[in-house]
């Protein structure tokens, strides 16, 4: 139970960010697989396209699962609250000022290269 909890608090996460600053995959669902959950990279990158294997890599997510790297139960479980997350900050985010928007997308990566630089 704790892990589908995990899955789909990084679901709306991701969604969340997606629908304010355009971003989820590569910036938080694959941290958060790796250091949260304890997926390996590769598992944790196969996992992340595997969510979004239909708007865009399904073919890489074929070569991912084929090599067995790809969790298909957790790819859906985030994917059910990554559309609710992304639609609702969406709404919000269209609303800002286009300056505001900018403030926060610098932020988050500020604090996320930081994490990189001082990381393992």
């Amino acid at each position: 139970m704790f892990e589908i909890s995990v899955l789909l608090l990084i679901g709306l996460a991701a969604g969340l960010l997606s629908g304010i600053l355009g971003i989820g995959g590569g910036i938080l669902i694959i941290p958060a697989l790796v250091s949260v959950l304890a997926y390996s990279q590769i598992k944790a990158q196969g996992t992340s396209l595997a969510l979004l294997l239909l708007p865009v890599g399904i073919l890489a997510v074929i070569n991912y699962y084929k090599a067995g790297n790809v969790d298909i139960k957790a790819a859906l479980l985030m994917s059910i609250t990554f559309v609710i997350g992304s639609y609702l900050s969406s709404k919000f985010v269209v609303n800002l000022p286009e300056v505001a928007v900018k403030r926060i997308f610098a932020v988050f990566l500020v604090i996320y290269a930081i994490k990189l630089f001082w990381g393992k």
